[in-house]
């Protein structure tokens, strides 16, 4: 039953329940967790990347790609796009279901909640200030980040030391160090199916005293995140890191 479409749909279900779910839980009013902070957000969201990973595999995909930059870029570095339609569509239909369940699961707090803002920053992303050149470059040099050192960690000469099984470990302490380092310019999508999926589902759900999704500013997510995984698989790839 297993498949690599499954394992991108349910990892990427994983990412999002898991991740937004910290952010819920700090933002939203009356929880046990609120307003226990960045630290907390990013360790979570380390921590979901790599319940995520780990779950896309034993479901069937060996790649466990959850992020459609992540795709791209690897498509890029091997010079084949054959993935790449039915591991993104996985990826944004599980991001979907991701945050429709973390509306589920906090059900109550929504309406707990006055500031629509604060909604809104549980399903996906927003610049602390907004400058589309800016935060389209934040966004680029972050998911750059991202999958050149994913690709560096999955490369044969770092399998030849040994890491092994260590892969999922270290790609989720690599997501938490982008959150720390680079991630309080825009909320480090780092991720088109992150913030696309959950924002569309949004859109769609009826959440209480919810307001606009912010479509302005959502091209930024996904444009930056393609173009910095795209130069990352580029650069490895010329680089011949394999």
């Amino acid at each position: 039953m297993t498949s690599p479409f499954l394992g991108e749909f349910l990892g990427t279900m994983i990412l999002i329940l898991l991740g937004d779910g910290v952010v819920a839980g700090v933002l939203l009013k009356r929880t046990k967790s609120e307003g226990s902070g960045w630290m907390v957000i990013t360790a979570g969201w380390a921590f979901a990347v790599m319940a995520g990973v780990f779950t896309a595999i034993a479901c069937g995909s060996s790649d466990a790609h959850l992020n459609p930059a992540v795709t791209l870029g690897f498509a890029v570095r091997a010079g084949s796009f054959s993935k790449c339609l039915p591991y993104i569509a996985a990826q944004l239909l599980g991001a979907i279901a991701g945050a429709a369940l973390v509306w589920a699961h906090y059900f109550p707090h929504w309406k707990e909640t006055a500031d629509p803002g604060l909604k809104l920053a549980c399903f996906c992303t927003a610049p602390a200030i907004r400058n589309a050149l800016a935060n389209l470059v934040s966004e680029i040099i972050a998911t750059f980040a991202l999958v050149f050192v994913v690709g560096a960690i999955f490369s044969k000469a770092i399998a030849a030391s040994g890491p092994g099984a260590l892969g999922p470990y270290l790609v989720g302490s690599l997501v938490w160090g982008i959150g720390l380092s680079l991630g309080g310019t825009t909320g480090y999508a780092i991720n088109p199916a992150r913030d696309l999926g959950p924002r569309v589902a949004h859109a769609l759900l009826p959440v209480a005293g919810k307001g606009g999704s912010h479509w302005s500013y959502a091209p930024i997510p996904v444009i930056g995140p393609l173009l910095g995984g795209a130069l990352a698989g580029w650069l490895l790839n010329f680089l011949a890191v394999a």
